[in-house]
């Protein structure tokens, strides 16, 4: 569960970043994200298909395949850190829903 909010957590920050003007997530912010286990197993089943999707969600399906390549341009130094954070913690906690996350965007 926490591995999915620090995933939609990351690709919110993602998100953010390719707005024009967006929101600095805090590193406190991503780590209580990570740690709300409802949060993070409903933001895995948005971005794999099997819930609906709230805006959070939304952002994360639309930047999920960018983000799984490495490639997000618009992304600052600490989002990318933080990004980079959050799938770690996805792959490490939820690691079920990583492989099938990776089929589903990665493709």
């Amino acid at each position: 569960m926490q591995l999915c909010r620090v995933f939609l957590f990351c690709c919110v920050a993602a998100a953010a970043a390719a707005q024009a003007q967006r929101p600095q997530v805090t590193d406190t912010a991503l780590e209580d994200a990570l740690n709300d286990k409802r949060f993070i197993q409903r933001q895995l089943k948005c971005a794999l298909g099997e819930a609906p999707c709230d805006p959070i969600g939304k952002r994360l399906k639309t930047l999920a395949p960018l983000v799984l390549r490495g490639a997000c341009p618009q992304c600052s130094p600490q989002e990318t850190k933080q990004i980079q954070r959050t799938l770690s913690y996805v792959q490490r906690n939820y690691p079920q829903e990583w492989a099938k996350i990776v089929r589903q965007y990665a493709g």
